[in-house]
């Protein structure tokens, strides 16, 4: 590769419905230089989320597509940061990038591979761990039921769910990602929605109703996930995933019914809604994954090049596990 060449993708043109590769561009631009305050990061892993697809719609033309990416110093003018140490933060699908004092996050080593500060220790870790325990209140006993639950976000949900002694009922798009939350994560049950009815395999798995709902998706699989609520239930509305691509809402039954004959609760949450208590959140879950408490999973996908084609194919449910780029070594 040439010197002092970054490449970056940015975005060529406004989606309609599903992204295509064609909505993005590869671009050459020179490697930034840090400005007094920052510091120069080299990405080594580059996180795909489903959240994307909502700032793609926002993002300006010609703009780097945001995302969160955990790389090394090569030069600091950052207090407290030197080349060579590894931190996280949002440079976007660009090899190198700036952070300044309030982007720049120092990666603890010893926690585990630094792949995971933007998985299972990171984002997705941090929102599973508190829409689960804070939104949800699952309670010794309960049933919870995740969808997209062999995700980045669904496994831990589910795990979590596991080590406080609920029952846990998965939601999947296929049998080998059922069969892998049942047999290796430790899931009470499994439905894999591209083959069964999911209201009628919810009669059988979860008999007694509903407790928690921690929901991923949205759509037709929320709605048969909410005929089943049991009293006083709580559902944290966490993405929606299979409705992203839609330009305009799809209409869908009535569902307060539901909540008014049950007395339950249906709450929105965002992870950044925790921020003062991230790192407690973060140690608490790094505890876990060294006690094999907690198991995780990445979907690696090697090259830089196919930042479009891996997040376009997770809209779809290819990926399997925590998606993630390898940028470098």
């Amino acid at each position: 590769m040439p010197e002092n060449v970054n490449r970056q993708w940015v975005l060529k043109s406004r989606p309609d419905g599903m992204p295509t590769e064609a909505d993005f561009d590869l671009v050459d631009s020179p490697i930034p230089s840090p400005e007094h305050g920052q510091v120069l990061i080299k990405s080594l892993w580059n996180s795909m989320d489903p959240y994307m697809r909502g700032r793609i719609t926002s993002s300006p033309i010609g703009g780097v597509i945001e995302s969160e990416a955990v790389g090394r110093v090569m030069e600091s003018r950052l207090d407290g940061f030197r080349a060579g140490d590894i931190v996280r933060g949002r440079i976007g699908w660009q090899e190198y990038g700036l952070l300044d004092v309030t982007s720049a996050y120092a990666v603890n080593p010893d926690y585990g591979p630094i792949s995971t500060s933007i998985g299972v220790l990171g984002m997705p870790g941090l929102t599973a761990y508190f829409g689960l325990l804070d939104v949800c209140e699952p309670k010794p006993g309960d049933t919870v039921v995740v969808s997209s639950a062999s995700g980045a976000v669904g496994a831990v949900v589910g795990q979590i769910a596991k080590i406080g002694g609920c029952r846990v009922v998965g939601i999947a798009g296929s049998d080998e990602k059922v069969s892998y939350c049942v047999d290796e994560l430790g899931f009470d049950a499994g439905i894999n929605y591209k083959k069964e009815d999911v209201s009628k395999a919810l009669g059988v798995t979860a008999p007694d109703g509903v407790d928690c709902y921690f929901d991923n998706v949205g759509g037709p699989i929320t709605e048969a996930v909410l005929e089943h609520l049991a009293m006083y239930s709580r559902t944290v509305i966490c993405g929606r995933i299979s409705e992203y691509n839609e330009d305009t809402p799809s209409m869908g039954p009535r569902i307060l019914r539901y909540l008014h004959s049950t007395r339950s609760r249906i709450q929105g949450f965002t992870v950044n809604q925790y921020p003062a208590q991230f790192e407690d959140g973060r140690a608490q879950l790094a505890r876990w994954v060294k006690s094999g408490e907690i198991k995780y999973r990445e979907d690696i996908v090697e090259g830089f090049e196919n930042c479009p084609k891996a997040f376009i194919g997770q809209l779809g449910g290819a990926n399997f596990g925590k998606l993630l780029i390898k940028v470098s070594d």
